[in-house]
Formats: C-alpha cells, structure tokens, sequence
C-alpha cells in the first residue's frame, strides 16, 4: 500500500507552509494543489488555488465571492473545480500526490471530493492537509485510512525534511521491488 500522510492542526499553525516545503525538498514529481493566502496590506483576503502540474491558479475564497460563505469569505465554485479538482485529476501521474487542504471550502464542491476519492482509489503515495474538526465523510475517510500527524509549533520545523525522505524511501523501495527492474 502507498504511503498516505495527512496533515492536521490549529489554522496558521503552517500545514500549508509544511506541505510545501516538502514539495520542494522531495525528489519526486509532485501534483496536486496548493491553497495559498491571498493578502492586501499584510491583511489576508482570501486564499488561491495552485495546480502543482500545470502552474494554474484560482481563486478558492475570497471576501467578495459570490459563492457559499463560510466565515467572512465566499467560495468561487468554478475556481474551485476548473483549477483545484483538476489540479487532483492531473496528479493521477505523478509520484506523490497532493491536497492541500480537505476543508470545508473545498468539500462544498463535489467534483473535488471525487477527484480525492479517486486519488485515494488510486495506488499513489499522497500527502493532505485535514481540517482538524471536519466530519465530512471524506474526512473521516482519510483519518481512518492515512498517518495522521498533529504539525505543531514545536514540531513543524522538522517535520518537511523527514516527510520528504519518508516519500522517497518509499519510492525508492518500490524501485528495488518491481520485477523488471524499471521504477
């Protein structure tokens, strides 16, 4: 069975930071999508969509949305499923698949919950970032089936390094199993 890591914690504890520094240390051809804070004068707006494989961006939420609200931001549906589905559908070839972040956001779509459903299918390794009280069935898919792992203050700083090898160790032992000797 893949390698599948989720992610967990207190919002602007660094999950998403995390997720991204391993994408950047690893080796491994990394898809998937990224949430990134959107900000004005250092006051965070709402938050964008990065497509991993292709470079897209999206728009997730934002305070002038006009999509389902969930706090003091709107959700962009179609952004949503043009940019962050697809980004989870085009990740079916990488090595390691990301998601960042299985929220409440992003479950109010559901053709992003199918694409994650169909990378969980899949035999790929993944690393998500879980909303840390989301009862969403896919949620609570995902705590029964990954490591879960709680990013801290304390322990976030090392955590992207020894993330990044556990993928690749992975891989690499993968490698040394195939029968025709091709990774």
């Amino acid at each position: 069975m893949a390698k599948r890591i989720a992610v967990t914690g207190s919002p602007g504890v660094g999950k998403s930071t995390l997720v991204d520094k391993v994408r950047e240390t690893t080796s491994l051809k990394v898809g998937g999508v990224l949430a990134r804070d959107r900000r004005f004068k250092e006051r965070r707006v709402g938050f964008e969509l990065l497509d991993l494989s292709t470079g897209a961006t999206g728009i997730l939420a934002d305070e002038a949305g006009r999509g389902p609200q969930l706090g003091k931001y709107r959700v962009h549906p179609e952004d949503l499923d043009e940019v962050g589905a697809q980004a989870i559908e085009n990740a079916l070839v990488c090595d390691l698949i990301i998601v960042d972040e299985v929220g409440p956001m992003e479950l109010s779509s559901k053709r992003f919950v199918k694409a994650v459903e169909k990378a969980i299918a899949s035999d790929k390794p993944m690393l998500v970032v879980l909303h840390e009280w989301s009862s969403h069935p896919l949620a609570r898919k995902i705590r029964e089936s990954f490591k879960v792992i709680t990013v801290t203050r304390e322990n976030r700083d090392g955590l992207a390094k020894e993330l990044a090898r556990e993928f690749a160790a992975e891989r690499s032992g993968q490698a040394r199993r195939s029968p025709d000797g091709l990774k």
